[in-house]
């Protein structure tokens, strides 16, 4: 095994820890908020909690089906998993870019991907919470496959396929991207209001 090679249970690992911290946060964050909350700016034209959720849910109703899809279709051709994992150059691209500071270096979001409304309700969290397992069912079963062969689209750049690997790691930093966004609005506009009786 090469210095640089990652084995593929540490790699579902480390994904896994990072889903269950997500899940911790929205939980303690997230399901208590009123509509009201859920839905408060921090300026015009920047996203409420609910909006970065939304945003979530919209991009996880595209990828995480598709990749159910394909491990399917790996595991009823027999593959097995192997001992370490292939990344691809585009995906390392991307997932570099997704980790970049979002305050510093921020990326708008194709308009397919934009959430749906202002006034978002309040299963926004729920449906977030429910992508968070399913998402996490997902990294428990690509363990039985090999990983490595399954691509999955790219649905922003068609003829982009990515590794499972890449795909996998690239939502779970997405979804810490804007988690610690909607943390950054709750503790402009909620935390604020609360602390001066506002609430």
């Amino acid at each position: 095994m090469s210095p640089t090679a990652v084995r593929t249970t540490d790699f579902l690992d480390r994904l896994a820890a990072d889903l269950q911290t997500l899940r911790a946060i929205t939980s303690r964050e997230f399901r208590s908020l009123t509509d009201e909350q859920l839905n408060r700016r921090p300026s015009p034209g920047k996203w409420s909690v609910g909006q970065c959720l939304e945003h979530l849910n919209i991009v996880g109703g595209h990828y995480l089906p598709s990749i159910a899809l394909r491990l399917r279709r790996a595991k009823d051709r027999g593959t097995r998993p192997t001992e370490t994992v292939k990344f691809g150059p585009i995906g390392r691209k991307l997932v570099e870019s997704m980790r970049a500071d979002a305050t510093t270096k921020p990326q708008k979001a194709p308009q397919k991907f934009a959430p749906s409304g202002s006034r978002l309700p309040r299963t926004v969290v729920e449906v977030f919470s429910r992508q968070l397992d399913e998402l996490v069912s997902l990294i428990e079963q690509t363990r039985e496959v090999n990983a490595n062969n399954i691509r999955i689209p790219n649905v922003i750049i068609p003829l982009v396929f990515l590794r499972l690997p890449d795909q996998l790691e690239l939502l779970t930093v997405h979804i810490q991207r804007h988690v610690a966004q909607a943390e950054r609005v709750l503790a402009s506009t909620v935390r604020p209001a609360s602390a001066r009786g506002d609430e």
